[in-house]
């Protein structure tokens, strides 16, 4: 609303400036639409010329039929196209553009310029327009057939998205080669070729087909022929009964040859696969999209062969153009399509039937399950051995146990160490399991060492489904540490009936203690008045909602995030060690729980990937890896990065493309050996990150495996500085949520104020 309150019409200006910022977001979509209006012209062949990544320059050249002269002025103007005249001829639209919006966009946002010569015309001719879209300029200029469209100053008339562009310029970039290659996929009998050049420097390849009509061929001079080597051709089928009866087709009246599919995957053998989904295209009608059920259904079947990788995926899928709305988004990647359970149910049959031609693959990457035994034993018993940092903790702690239902023991070392034992019944999580505990005089001597067994073994094995569940029913442990036995319930009972009754034999010292009958009805006063205010104020927020279960680590972790920040370690006190495993602490009135070795395996595993450098080998001979211009560009922006990870390579700038770098050392530890897979795993990082230090997955797991072995383990009793110490540490890393292997650091175990009011 103005400020008369009246409701009035946008000045067609701002109007102009809105909406354009709507259809033009990003570099990768103003290189897209200079493409495809060359494309749209007839041009065979195509060169996108960028400087600085395109913050200074983006220039697209082709030879098309080019504009004719009374089309200048209407050529930038909103909503003014060649292509279509009312809405029904969008139905059989079969041009990439069809809005007449993408030049009228790039003019409000940046200095446009076009230079044409028509088919029919002798001598090109240049034209400026303004920021509306206006033409202000137009001069004779030589040029052969084809139209040039140079924008400079991508997003300068909005001044934050111009900061975020260039600040992000790597990425924005990395993103446009990505759309980029789509095309050159698709294109075929089109030559397309893109440059960059940094200041004044060397006009660099970033890459380039050959105006093959083939889009194998096109494959091939973008991603080299290692890539071809990989690839099968889709070979499509009708949809199975089963599959059909998946998707809910059973028994109806299907469309015959309503889709055709085809184009190139991966095989599934591992170690063809890739470690990302950075090269996976998807056309519909030859036009570049996103379609995710589409995408997420390949992915899922390649992964029933190799779980551990993802394909190489090149799909065209043909349809009726009726059968199709591609109108759905400014960028037109979203794409809605009629019978797409049927499209999806012949992708799927095909799929599986092209990959269960191979050997019998899928076993190879068949993870056995635990079985129901073992699982019984993994989660049957929980110990709890409580060391307080001090009496007032100590009481504190005994306080929170009994609200919480836990049972207390002191053992036989209660009394000059201060150590508690304590047991807790998790019957809800043996419910959840189905799992059922014997009675007591059923295990034997022998069940009792296996149990034994495999809770030390347990401590060395690392799974995200570890939570901090106590883990017992019938039994408890007795922790002395000369020996581990089984103590049925009913013993517990007696033990602890006998402790509390019995007066213990205390030497008292007597302190004279002043006393005020004033004071003590002003202190009662005061309490009953804060507690007033707390029942006035109503129940405490919760601000920890998660419950301590594996189904809810997201939301834990969540919740830690937003109410705990680095300089909060620091601050918390250590109540006592809990079950030689795990650190309670207290942060104001939140009680929390820590996994000592989860947190300072996170702690270590960190350093070592901020500091390690890894040492290479050298190779005798040096190998090409054929890499595409933008992994060779990106590769070379960040040499020091894979110097760090062990990686050295010899650097040849004037070399033809795919021949720039070539791999001289290779980072060796132990039994661990990399090659060219990271290489292009890290590449594939940095291109979404430049210039931030990061590690292949091997190397971090690597580096997980190092970490664990050197970190306190479960079953180590620490003095209240060791576990202050591994608490603070916690404050010195980004992300202490969750250890290299998953399994969660920290949870929040109660609230002591609700609690209280409860």
């Amino acid at each position: 609303l103005n400020a008369s309150g009246a409701i009035k019409a946008i000045d067609r200006h701002s109007v102009h400036q809105i909406c354009s910022g709507q259809v033009v977001l990003s570099l990768a979509t103003a290189v897209k639409e200079l493409v495809e209006n060359s494309v749209d012209a007839g041009a065979t062949s195509v060169d996108i010329k960028l400087k600085d990544h395109g913050t200074e320059l983006v220039e697209v050249s082709d030879n098309g039929r080019g504009v004719e002269e009374e089309n200048f002025e209407g050529l930038t103007l909103k909503h003014h196209t060649s292509k279509l005249r009312d809405f029904s001829d969008l139905i059989h639209v079969e041009t990439f553009g069809f809005r007449g919006e993408a030049l009228s966009s790039l003019c409000a946002l940046s200095d446009l310029s076009v230079v044409t010569c028509h088919e029919n015309s002798n001598v090109g001719t240049r034209l400026v327009y303004d920021h509306d879209g206006r033409l202000v300029q137009r001069a004779p200029h030589p040029r052969q057939q084809g139209t040039t469209v140079s924008l400079q100053q991508l997003f300068s008339t909005l001044p934050v998205r111009h900061k975020e562009f260039q600040r992000n310029i790597k990425k924005e970039y990395s993103k446009m080669v990505h759309v980029l290659q789509s095309y050159c996929i698709i294109s075929t009998a089109v030559r397309i070729t893109c440059t960059n050049q940094i200041g004044q420097g060397k006009r660099n390849t970033v890459l380039c087909t050959s105006g093959s009509h083939s889009m194998r061929d096109n494959i091939g001079a973008l991603f080299g022929p290692k890539q071809l080597q990989s690839l099968i051709p889709f070979q499509q089928i009708s949809p199975t009964d089963n599959i059909k009866e998946d998707y809910g087709l059973s028994g109806a009246e299907l469309p015959k040859d309503l889709f055709t599919i085809s184009g190139y995957v991966s095989q599934a053998d591992h170690g063809v696969g890739r470690s990302a989904t950075d090269r996976q295209f998807f056309f519909i009608n030859k036009r570049p999209c996103d379609p995710s059920k589409v995408s997420k259904l390949v992915n899922e079947v390649y992964h029933m062969f190799n779980r551990h990788q993802y394909p190489f995926v090149a799909l065209n899928i043909s349809v009726a153009s009726e059968c199709v709305d591609v109108n759905v988004t400014p960028d037109k990647r979203q794409i809605f399509l009629q019978e797409e359970k049927l499209l999806l149910a012949v992708l799927k049959s095909s799929l599986i039937a092209m990959y269960e031609t191979g050997v019998n693959k899928i076993s190879l990457n068949h993870t056995p399950q635990l079985s129901s035994s073992m699982l019984h034993l993994s989660i049957l018993f929980f110990c709890v051995h409580v060391t307080p940092a001090s009496s007032a903790n100590n009481i504190l702690f005994q306080r929170f146990l009994s609200l919480s239902g836990f049972c207390t023991l002191a053992d036989s070392t209660a009394g000059s160490s201060g150590h508690h034992t304590a047991s807790l019944s998790l019957s809800s999580v043996l419910d959840e399991h189905s799992i059922k505990t014997e009675p007591y005089s059923e295990l034997t001597a022998k069940d009792s060492d296996v149990l034994e067994s495999s809770e030390q073994e347990s401590e060395s094995i690392h799974s995200p489904e570890r939570t901090f569940s106590p883990e017992a029913k019938k039994f408890k442990w007795d922790n002395k540490p000369s020996e581990q036995k089984l103590v049925p319930s009913s013993t517990v009972r007696d033990i602890s009936s006998g402790l509390f009754d019995k007066p213990a034999s205390v030497q008292k010292k007597m302190v004279p203690l002043r006393f005020s009958m004033m004071e003590l009805t002003r202190g009662m006063d005061r309490l009953k008045t804060h507690q007033k205010e707390q029942n006035d104020q109503g129940p405490k927020y919760r601000r920890f909602r998660a419950k301590i279960n594996p189904g809810e680590n997201q939301s834990a972790e969540d919740e830690l995030k937003k109410e705990i920040s680095k300089d909060m370690f620091k601050e918390m006190e250590i109540i006592g060690q809990f079950n030689l495993g795990f650190i309670i602490t207290k942060l104001k009135s939140d009680l929390f729980m820590i996994d000592q070795h989860a947190t300072d395996e996170k702690y270590n595993f960190e350093m070592l990937q901020q500091h390690t450098v890894l040492k290479g080998q050298r190779l005798i001979v040096p190998q090409n890896l054929h890499l595409t211009a933008v992994s060779e560009t990106t590769l070379i922006e960040n040499l020091e990065i894979f110097k760090k990870n062990g990686f050295d390579f010899l650097i040849d700038e004037d070399a033809p493309v795919m021949e720039r770098v070539k791999l001289v050392s290779l980072p060796t530890s132990k039994n661990w050996t990399f090659g060219p897979a990271d290489i292009e795993e890290l590449i594939f990082m940095l291109s979404d990150s430049p210039g931030v230090m990061c590690r292949p997955s091997r190397v971090r797991q690597m580096f997980a495996s190092r970490a664990c072995r050197k970190s306190v383990m479960i079953g180590t009793a620490l003095n209240t500085s060791e576990m202050k110490k591994l608490v603070v540490h916690m404050g010195e890393i980004d992300q202490p949520w969750n250890c290299p292997h998953g399994r969660p650091t920290m949870r929040h175990l109660a609230n002591l104020e609700i609690i209280s009011q409860d």
